[in-house]
């Protein structure tokens, strides 16, 4: 991933540290600000709103105009302190204004810093569809602490969790087993076992990523659920790892009915998301889904690359149709 340094376990109140001389914005939302904001560094603040109904070219064009309104050259540096959509949002600003600044993120979600905020994508969203504009571009560094996440509603640890499972389930049986085995612990925010979360998760991104940048190939993986999961995001409101939950369960279902997955396996997967207090199934009208599916970015013509479990810890890409997928969903909601 470049130069990019992901820093586990620090202190974001350290930021100031790793922040190179000139001239720093922060981008961050009301919510992280009125939390942590005192200990921000000394720089210019940007605010942006909260929501995935912020994640828009609105709200870049916001950042653009008050970047030039301070005027931020290419000497500037940006840092965004928040979630996911912080990160995405700044890294996009980051990567298109004056042809591209460098930037940082400090996550300040447990979906950020096991997955949002590494791996260089950085996008906005268009007319319901997610993503659908963005940059490969690879911050300077990010800083994942532990403490941010005390603050946290549960809904929002369990966004994290289900891309911890999804990592898992694509790449390591042996993460799989170790969050079996301490999922009170992991609720918990104990630092051993978060550590181990993230730490693991982050070697799995960072090397999948490393090899597969642009996602020709194997970063595809990283896909899994979120074909299912980003059409019942958009159609039901639910939050990210909810949906990525589910989707994960339909994935796995077609998984099983391909001849690839063994059924005691499909069930160890529902049984740890159930654990963790993930939906297994969240009701959607098969139209509205099917409607998500074709707004899907990876779509190609009438077919999908589509990740299916081969196994616990191991997984393949497999290009679908579209009518392909739908006829699982409705033999699926037939029985």
């Amino acid at each position: 991933m470049g130069n990019s340094i992901v820093r586990i376990g620090e202190s974001f109140r350290n930021l100031s540290r790793y922040l190179p001389p000139g001239k720093t914005v922060i981008i961050t939302d009301a919510n992280v600000r009125q939390a942590y904001g005192r200990f921000f560094p000394p720089a210019e603040v940007i605010e942006i709103g909260t929501g995935e109904g912020i994640k828009n070219l609105e709200t870049v064009g916001k950042i653009y105009e008050a970047l030039i309104r301070s005027e931020a050259d290419r000497t500037a540096f940006l840092v965004g302190i928040g979630g996911g959509i912080v990160c995405d949002v700044t890294g996009f600003a980051a990567a298109t204004y004056l042809r591209g600044l460098p930037c940082a993120f400090v996550a300040s979600t447990l979906l950020a810093q096991v997955d949002a905020a590494v791996g260089g994508k950085n996008g906005v969203n268009w007319e319901g569809y997610k993503n659908m504009i963005g940059v490969f571009s690879q911050p300077a560094f990010v800083i994942c602490d532990p403490e941010l996440l005390r603050t946290l509603p549960r809904r929002e640890i369990l966004s994290g969790m289900a891309e911890v499972v999804k990592h898992a389930l694509i790449c390591d049986a042996g993460l799989f087993a170790f969050l079996e085995e301490n999922v009170r612990g992991a609720l918990e925010l104990r630092p051993e076992v978060l550590a181990r979360l993230v730490g693991d998760s982050l070697a799995i991104k960072s090397a999948i990523v490393n090899r597969d940048e642009r996602e020709r190939g194997e970063r595809r993986l990283l896909n899994f659920g979120h074909t299912f999961g980003h059409a019942l995001e958009r159609a039901t409101g639910v939050s990210h790892g909810e949906a990525v939950g589910a989707g994960m369960v339909l994935a796995a279902m077609i998984s099983e009915r391909k001849g690839y997955l063994a059924g005691a396996d499909r069930v160890r997967m529902e049984k740890l998301l159930a654990a963790l207090g993930l939906p297994l199934q969240i009701p959607c009208p098969p139209e509205k889904l099917r409607a998500g599916l074709r707004k899907d970015k990876k779509r190609a013509g009438e077919t999908v690359h589509f990740v299916l479990l081969q196994g616990l810890g191991r997984a393949v890409v497999e290009e679908m149709t579209l009518e392909e997928l739908e006829g699982y969903l409705s033999r699926n909601a037939g029985g």
